[in-house]
């Protein structure tokens, strides 16, 4: 029997997604939660963790679940590393439906770090405009230069004070537009921009924006996972699928 977990949080975990509602395939699309309003999916949808690699392992044997694929941000090592040992004690096959990291092209001035207190130390001494484009997650390390004014974009409202003396926030969900992006840095009089290498098309606007204007970029890499079976698109993790037994309902009965 087959069921699918679909770890989301992405805009490629919502294109599979579709992808399998409309091959109906049975599957089950997880959200961690840490949004108030997540997108709609169109397949059933749970809402929360499941308490680390025991609860997840016990998840997959209740629900009998045949099939993972861990959609889930880049940055979400935490769930990832999970899904890795949960899956390996309960023999249920995994992919990772990876978006490649972001390489720097001409005109970018980028400075690799390996994690947020790298680059919290990469910023200058002196006062900078900075567009802190990291999620809500890990802002309290920037408290140690307090000099910075910082522009933070996120989905949800701050739930309450922010710990940045000097800090506007923009509520925005993403995908985001170059052109837009330019706009907004140039009315901020942006200095220097913090990014986590997230990949994908969605949210490279700040880095083709920061191009344009000649602003430094500092770009946060990702954390190392153990070794893992990787797809890059949607019709790859379709034949991984069908190469792990999984057949779509034939076209015509799909009114195709």
């Amino acid at each position: 029997m087959t069921r699918i977990l679909l770890l989301g949080g992405t805009t490629e975990a919502s294109r599979l997604a579709a992808e399998l509602a409309h091959a109906r395939l049975p599957a089950v699309f997880s959200y961690a939660g840490r949004t108030g309003a997540p997108v709609a999916q169109p397949l059933p949808t749970r809402v929360g963790g499941f308490g680390g690699v025991v609860g997840l392992a016990a998840f997959l044997r209740d629900q009998a679940i045949s099939h993972v694929i861990d959609a889930t941000h880049p940055f979400a090592a935490g769930i990832s590393a999970n899904a890795i040992t949960a899956c390996a004690a309960t023999g249920t096959p995994l992919l990772a439906f990876e978006r490649a990291p972001w390489a720097a092209g001409p005109g970018d001035r980028w400075t690799h770090v390996p994690d947020i207190a790298a680059a919290v130390a990469a910023l200058p001494d002196s006062p900078a405009r900075v567009f802190l484009a990291i999620g809500k997650q890990n802002l309290a390390p920037f408290a140690a230069k307090p000099q910075h004014h910082y522009l933070l974009r996120l989905v949800d409202p701050p739930e309450g004070p922010l710990p940045l003396p000097k800090a506007e926030v923009i509520i925005a969900r993403g995908p985001f537009e170059a052109a837009a992006d330019t706009a907004l840095m140039r009315a901020h009089a942006i200095t220097h921009v913090v990014a986590k290498n997230a990949g994908g098309t969605g949210a490279a606007a700040k880095l083709i924006a920061a191009r344009s204007l000649g602003l430094a970029v500092i770009l946060i890499d990702r954390p190392a996972l153990p070794p893992r079976e990787t797809a890059s698109s949607v019709a790859q993790v379709m034949d991984w699928l069908a190469r792990h037994g999984v057949v779509a309902e034939p076209a015509a009965e799909r009114g195709v």
